[in-house]
Formats: C-alpha cells, structure tokens, sequence
C-alpha cells in the first residue's frame, strides 16, 4: 500500500516578513514588498528593482559563527527550517535519523559568495599562492551545491537521504516533490523539505538584464510584477526561502500532530525545446498537472485553486494559461489562478517551495491569495485571476505549478483535511 504524505510544519523567510504570520499577513493584504535594490548599488543595470528580505540571522535565531561561515541563502534555509520544525513538534532527538530525510532546492547556490571572492581572485591574478589566497576559507563551501542540503541536515541530525535539487526555478517544487515520494517510497518517515536562494547580486541581475526578463520599471518598483496583466513586460528579483515539514500520515497521527494537508501527487517534466523558450500549447506543464492528477485519481473537476508561476513575462503567462486549460477543460474558467510572485518577486530556485506554503495557508484559512497590481486584461490570459484582492473560498484540492529556464515544468498537489471527505 502506497503510503501518505502529510504536511506537519511550515518556515518561511520572504520579502515583506520573516515567518509565516508575516508572510500570510502580506499575501492575504495584497501588499507589495517590490523596491529599489539596496543590498549593492544597481547604477547601470537595466533593472533596478527587487523584493528583498529585511534579515537578521543572529536575531532570528542563528549562532554568529555559524553566521559567519554559511552563505545568505543557507541562513534563509536555517531560519525557514527551524520555524518549521518548531511547528510540527517534532523531538529529532526521539527520532530514528536514519529515518529522516532532507531535500532542499536551489538555482544559484552561493552566488553572492562565489562572486565577492571570483572578483578578489581576479583582480590578484597570479599574484598569489597557497599560504596568501585572495578567496575566504569558505569559498569551497558556495562552491558546492549539496551545502545547502548538508548544513540543514547537520543542524537538525538528520541521516536519511540528502539531497540537494537544482532545476532552475522550478527547484522548490521538485525538493518538495522530491520529499514527498522519498516518503511516500518508505526510504523516510519525516523530510524536511523546501528551497532557498539569495540571487539579488551584480552577476545574477546583469544576467537576466542580458535577456530582458526582468522588469524595467525602476520608477514604480511596488508596480512592476504584473503578472498576467496586458502591460506586464518581466519579472522582478526575489530572495528567500520555505521549508516543509513532510511525515507519513501515520506516523503523524501516532504523536497527535496537526496536519495542515496531504501532497497528493507530484510530477516532472521537460521540454527538449529551448533553453528559455516555451512553446505557446502549454503541452509540457499540462503533462504535468496530468500527472500528478492521475497519481491522486483526482478528477480535474475538483481543482479549487491554482497557483500559477505566473511570473509576468509574455511568453510563460501565455504558455501557463494555456496548460491550465489544457489541463482543466472549461473547469479553468470556474477555477481562480494567482501569482505570489507579484507580492513577493520571483527568487528563482526558492519560489516553488513558498509557493507550495501560501498553498497551505490558503487551505488552512480557506482564502485565495490575489495577484496584485493587475488591472488590464490580456486577450491570451482569460481566466480567474484574483486581482488585487484576496477571496474567501472553500478549498479542498489545489495546484501548485512551475516552469523554469531549462524546459522544466513541475506540479504539486495538495488537498486539505475536507478534500478527502468528498
């Protein structure tokens, strides 16, 4: 018998507030945390704009050494994660760790390390030898993907399976996807499970400047993600990161924990197309959504909720709409679809898995999160989607859906306590 995957614990550090309170107070009020970038000086980039955490690692929680050591978004996973933990009253100490698991995902990893040190190496070019580096005694550790999963592992003793994800910026949804069948599978009982990155950094917005992804709109920062909207023209910058705490339903129930929800299915797959390009049918991720339909038997009709990647370029607003139709049939058109990312921007690896938490707050309050700031309809994006306003809703069965640089496309779905008495 497959076993279930219950949700037990929730983290979040994200731009506008640090924990879930924060968090769900800024997606339920529509708030904006988009603003002129003030974690280096942007003068010269196309894009000035950004929405970026307001953190203090030793404030919330985190050793000073450790702080020194571990990269801004390894700090964010930390946090995230102990929030989560906390949560589902889980004593590791109590626990087999070879029973527990963590899955973790990431775009860029250390970015901001690996860029301060790359510039102090080059500038002394071979001017330097073992005993006087230019880089920091921590450069190995930004320069290796699988910190992030290992240093939360070691945190928490956790001696399972580790992993560490990294499929652009459907990252977060995989970890969790990830998490969910290792579960599911019997190789755990308990997995921590998110993402995290810190990309708001010279070298990561002069790359997606290159590509004009990102918005322009430096004069009005809290406006500039409109995701869906006929004006839209890019996504805006994010960082942070989410954490879940994922248990077999069993063993959930045996120490009395509160499951917030079930993960029902979780799929994955490519496009074999381009590496930032989508194809307009919606194909790829409406395969997904399929997918992960099909392992829950759960008949489309029964979507109550959408949350779309939605992340305010042309091209993946279209292809998303599209899928979602594909997917749905004329259900779509009765289903609302909104983006967080015109709340929270979009921290590319780490966006998944926040998405997958305002998900489960959305069921635990019965409230559709809105997609701000959009006011003009775009014929090729028709459906329902939430504008400005949060709405009360009764939810039992909702989607999560990602695409990322690379052809990856990913769903998640989650259903709440009443969804499994329909």
């Amino acid at each position: 018998m497959t076993r279930r995957v219950a949700v037990t614990g929730i983290g979040v550090v994200a731009p506008g507030g640090i924990g879930v309170p924060a968090f769900w107070d800024l997606l339920s009020s529509g708030r904006t945390a988009t603003r002129g970038i003030t974690l280096f000086d942007p003068e010269g980039l196309r894009s000035r704009i950004a929405a970026e955490c307001d953190f203090d690692p030793v404030a919330h929680g985190l050793d000073p050494g450790l702080v020194e050591r571990a990269d801004r978004y390894i700090q964010f996973a930390l946090v995230a994660a102990a929030e989560a933990v906390t949560d589902c009253g889980i004593e590791f100490g109590a626990e087999d760790p070879w029973r527990v698991a963590v899955s973790l995902g990431s775009a860029v990893g250390g970015t901001t390390r690996l860029e301060h040190d790359y510039v102090l190496v080059s500038e002394r070019g071979q001017r330097w030898d073992v005993d006087h580096s230019a880089a920091g005694p921590q450069l190995h550790r930004a320069f290796s993907p699988s910190t992030l999963a290992s240093d939360v592992a070691e945190y928490f003793g956790a001696q399972g399976p580790v992993q560490t994800v990294s499929t652009g910026c459907t990252s977060g949804l995989d970890a969790v996807g990830y998490g969910f069948h290792t579960i599911e599978d019997g190789r755990a009982d308990i997995c921590i499970a998110g993402a995290s990155d810190s990309p708001i950094s010279p070298i990561t917005m002069a790359c997606f400047d290159a590509i004009r992804a990102t918005s322009p709109n430096n004069d009005d920062p809290a406006h500039a993600s409109r995701p869906f909207d006929a004006h839209r023209d890019g996504f805006v910058m994010g960082e942070g990161s989410a954490v879940l705490v994922l248990e077999e339903l069993e063993h959930a129930r045996a120490r009395g924990a509160h499951v917030y929800c079930e993960i029902r299915g979780y799929a994955t797959f490519g496009n074999a197309y381009h590496m930032t390009g989508l194809t307009s049918e919606g194909l790829e991720m409406a395969r997904a959504i399929d997918s992960a339909l099909g392992q829950a038997r759960l008949d489309p009709s029964l979507i109550d909720y959408v949350n779309a990647h939605g992340s305010g370029t042309r091209q993946n607003d279209r292809h998303e709409t599209a899928a979602v139709k594909r997917s749905l049939g004329a259900h779509a058109y009765d289903t609302p679809m909104s983006s967080i990312k015109s709340m929270v921007g979009h921290s590319l690896g780490a966006i998944g898995a926040i998405e997958v938490v305002a998900c489960v707050l959305a069921l635990a309050h019965q409230v559709v999160p809105p997609t701000a700031n959009y006011e003009t309809p775009d014929p090729e994006c028709d459906l329902d989607y939430v504008p400005r306003t949060a709405r009360p809703r009764k939810l039992a069965n909702v989607l999560s859906v990602g695409s990322g640089f690379g052809g990856f496309q990913s769903a998640v779905l989650l259903t709440g306590q009443a969804g499994r008495k329909r």
